[in-house]
């Protein structure tokens, strides 16, 4: 097995599936199934998701809202998508723990690095909600605070494309494909492959991203079986 631990990060619109918002329950069924048969294997996983099927802060904000207020309720929708992964997981037999940025008993407890390294160890899926728990902050940047928290090898973002491109591959047809970058590239050809917060941290604590299609069923397998499946950017 490729990675022992990692932190699985999900966008909250990717539950949308073909959906105009909310939760796919096809696609719900089928990210759990992934996540199942990792756990099965050995593989320990934390997973971070967004909530911007629901609501995102900044939608808010564009109308209007005050921006921490706003921030708040995008936390509360990623603790919605939460449970929906935590629910979805225990059907399948997994067992999970919810932790979350801030206190929202009994739903979830508080977010400990101690907790959550404790909890993976004894092989149980632990989904951290809230983001970071702080306004202000997105949750790629909370996916990668979580990451070195917990001492995983690998963030995984699971996208709807299959890696890193020269440019947009579904605008741009000429677009080439990274295998692999570094993050000095990233930064010099302003990819936007997760906020430069995020970008900074897992440089900073030499924590690689692999970003790959999550919506091609059996490729979080073939990654953690070694295969090429995605981009790897590392220092």
């Amino acid at each position: 097995m490729k990675y022992r631990r990692i932190l699985l990060k999900l966008s909250g619109e990717a539950l949308m599936g073909e959906l105009q918002y909310g939760i796919d329950p096809g696609r719900l069924a089928m990210y759990t199934g992934e996540i199942s048969e990792a756990v099965r294997r050995g593989v320990q996983v934390g997973i971070v998701i967004g909530g911007g099927n629901i609501f995102r802060g900044m939608q808010g904000v564009a109308r209007g809202m005050d921006r921490v207020q706003g921030d708040y309720m995008g936390m509360m929708a990623t603790v919605i998508n939460s449970l929906a992964i935590q629910a979805e997981l225990e059907k399948k037999g997994i067992s999970t723990r919810l932790l979350s940025g801030i206190a929202i008993d009994p739903i979830a407890e508080a977010m400990s690095r101690k907790r959550a390294i404790g909890y993976l160890e004894e092989g149980k899926v632990v989904i951290i909600a809230s983001g970071t728990g702080n306004p202000f902050f997105t949750t790629d940047s909370a996916a990668a605070l979580r990451a070195v928290e917990i001492e995983a090898d690998v963030i995984m973002k699971g996208t709807r494309v299959d890696g890193i491109y020269t440019a947009d591959p579904e605008k741009d047809p000429s677009a080439e494909k990274f295998d692999t970058i570094t993050f000095t590239e990233v930064y010099e050809r302003g990819l936007n492959i997760m906020d430069l917060t995020a970008i900074t941290l897992c440089r900073e604590n030499h924590l690689p991203i692999l970003v790959f299609n999550m919506n091609r069923e059996g490729n979080l397998k073939r990654i953690l079986d070694g295969e090429n499946a995605g981009t790897l950017v590392t220092d």
